[in-house]
């Protein structure tokens, strides 16, 4: 029996957006994965913590934006296990919970430089494949494996939303037409 080739997408997703979308439908296709794991944090380790909004608005706006693709799913264990996480204490657990899978850890180019500076990061290439999403302006080059894809680049990112948002600009085609619903109803970045 073969194993499952799952892609893992880690993020923030404040909010999540059409890059994303589009960067693991990529992927996903580009590897034949069998699906890719949207994996929201907790707490999000790298931001300052008054710009992060609730994990439960994050959470609910990844599900509305992947509800129409069967080969998304949501990977809740940092959430559920609540406060910082580490990829590989996150890794680990589900490599150690289902032998019958294969991870694919989806990262952008700007990430492949900080690899070094990863906790574990010598023990979690082991477990499990990266893949560093190519990007004309960083230098994908590393000591670690990883398995480089050319992914057409779509200039959004969760920044330019959050401040097109409070600045009273159209957000219309950056995010789905659902998450922009949800994020008017609960008044989100305003």
């Amino acid at each position: 029996m073969r194993k499952k080739k799952i892609g893992i997408l880690g993020g923030t997703f404040n909010p999540i957006h059409n890059g994303h979308l589009f960067i693991a439908e990529q992927v996903r296709t580009q590897l034949n994965l069998d699906k890719v794991l949207f994996m929201p944090d907790y707490i999000p380790p790298h931001i300052d913590q008054k710009s992060a909004i609730s994990s439960v608005d994050r959470v609910n706006m990844v599900r509305l934006a992947i509800k129409d693709n069967h080969n998304f799913g949501v990977l809740m264990d940092e959430i559920d296990r609540k406060g910082k996480s580490y990829t590989y204490d996150t890794m680990s657990a589900l490599v150690r919970n289902n032998r019958n899978v294969d991870y694919y850890f989806i990262i952008g180019g700007d990430m492949v430089h900080y690899l070094p500076k990863w906790y574990k990061i010598d023990e979690l290439t082991k477990i499990i494949k990266f893949v560093g999403v190519q990007r004309e302006e960083y230098d994908n080059n590393s000591k670690y494996s990883i398995i480089k894809l050319n992914v057409h680049k779509l200039d959004i990112s969760s920044t330019l939303i959050r401040n097109s948002i409070k600045d009273g600009q159209s957000v219309r085609y950056l995010i789905p037409d659902e998450v922009l619903q949800y994020i008017k109803e609960h008044h989100i970045y305003e």
